[in-house]
């Protein structure tokens, strides 16, 4: 795992799961599992947050507040779909209104699979998501470097 300067605010959604997943998402939260001894905080307002945890599949009903708290996330920010459902529908594919999995509306760097996805598997993907974030960090810093002439102007 890479080190980072910041801690990672994560921001969890349910899309329309049967909450199998949720309930794993808090219990990798817990003590038992302790996510946060990777400096990772949970927050409620997408605009403090790094990485996007998603539950469930996507319909037409919440196919626009995903797209809008994903737009709201600031740069960088990584999506992790947990989940047969985020990755795919699951079992509600077949439902009239689900459209399938969260990446038919919004890009998923990770998917953590599982019905439901287990805790160990939830903090796998998001560590795997940290090293992502740190990547897309460093990239964006790289670009902003090349923006810069010699003075250290903008050009």
């Amino acid at each position: 795992m890479t080190y980072l300067k910041k801690s990672p605010w994560v921001i969890h959604y349910d899309a329309s799961s049967c909450n199998g997943c949720d309930i794993e998402v808090l219990a990798a939260l817990t003590p038992v599992y302790d996510v946060e001894r990777f400096g990772i905080i949970n927050t409620g307002n997408p605009k403090h947050a790094d990485i996007f945890l998603v539950t469930g599949s996507v319909n037409e009903q919440n196919k626009e507040v995903v797209k809008n708290i994903y737009e709201q996330i600031p740069e960088p920010k990584v999506v992790v779909a947990i989940g047969i459902c985020a990755a795919s529908g699951g079992i509600f594919r077949e439902c009239y209104n689900v459209l399938g999995g969260v990446d038919k509306v919004i890009p998923v760097d990770v998917f953590v699979t599982g019905c439901a996805a287990r805790p160990e598997s939830i903090i796998d993907g998001v560590v795997t998501a940290l090293g992502i974030l740190e990547t897309k960090r460093l990239a964006m810093k790289e670009k902003g470097n090349e923006t810069m002439d010699k003075s250290g102007s903008a050009v």
